[in-house]
């Protein structure tokens, strides 16, 4: 991001969080353009705009309709502040399912201003974090996203795997909808796609945290437990040290809550 723009989002985020009418609706993903008024005596208008984040996965299904659907959305936003971040309902009826999925999984519809600010993740290459990046910043899925993932639980874990197999990666927005339908059954998948250059240890992050969240006992008892997901440490900031030993131990304790669950 450029210095400019992002000077642009601080001031914006600034301003926004010592205002007494704070907002939190729902919005696009990327806080940093400013455009200027057609008419020359208006003032400057700063909103908050889509982006996509480089580590995030594209699905081919309806992909370049959807794009140019969000833009047109966006473009006839009449919020001074913020762009329009749902499609109407009617668009989105005449979806089919594969491109509501493509839609989801490349547009967060929900904003929610957050004066604090997370600490930059360094040295990802040397380290195993024990969340993953928050990929939309201040923007995220909203309700009616997250229960598209749980609710076509099975079809969207079909799309999510072909996609994965088809890309030979795991995008962070795929990590995300993996974790929040809790897709144990993928665990194969990701393992072996970890294992073709083992260089995304975000991928060991999403196997921790389906561990988690299934209060597996052997992940609950580790050390690497109480390292990552104790309270009392800085939680998106706690991270392992990456070297084969902790990667290896990772990978065998998924491998054995995965055939632990297929053996009941």
């Amino acid at each position: 991001m450029k210095p400019f723009y992002l000077f642009l989002g601080l001031m914006l985020a600034l301003f926004a969080c010592a205002a007494p009418d704070a907002r939190s609706q729902n919005a696009s993903h990327k806080k940093d353009t400013a455009s200027k008024a057609t008419n020359p005596d208006e003032e400057y208008v700063f909103k908050l705009i889509p982006f996509i984040d480089k580590s995030i996965m594209e699905p081919p299904y309806g992909l370049d309709r959807l794009k140019a659907l969000i833009a047109k959305m966006e473009s006839e936003s009449t919020d001074k502040f913020i762009v329009a971040t749902q499609l109407d309902a009617k668009v989105y009826d005449s979806l089919s399912f594969n491109e509501k999925f493509t839609y989801h999984m490349i547009h967060p519809e929900s904003y929610s201003q957050n004066c604090s600010i997370l600490p930059t993740r360094t040295d990802e290459a040397n380290r195993i974090y024990g969340q993953l990046p928050h990929i939309f910043g201040e923007f995220s899925w909203s309700s009616r996203q997250y229960n598209f993932f749980k609710d076509n639980r099975d079809s969207v874990q079909q799309l999510i795997k072909s996609v994965i197999e088809k890309n030979r990666a795991v995008g962070e927005n795929f990590k995300k909808a993996i974790v929040i339908m809790n897709s144990q059954e993928l665990i194969p998948l990701l393992i072996g796609i970890y294992n073709k250059e083992k260089k995304d240890h975000y991928i060991l992050t999403a196997l921790m945290l389906l561990m988690k969240e299934n209060n597996y006992p052997e992940f609950m008892k580790s050390a690497f437990y109480r390292t990552l997901y104790d309270l009392k440490t800085g939680r998106y900031s706690a991270h392992l040290t990456y070297n084969n030993t902790n990667e290896a131990l990772i990978i065998q304790q998924a491998t054995n809550f995965y055939n632990g669950l297929q053996a009941k």
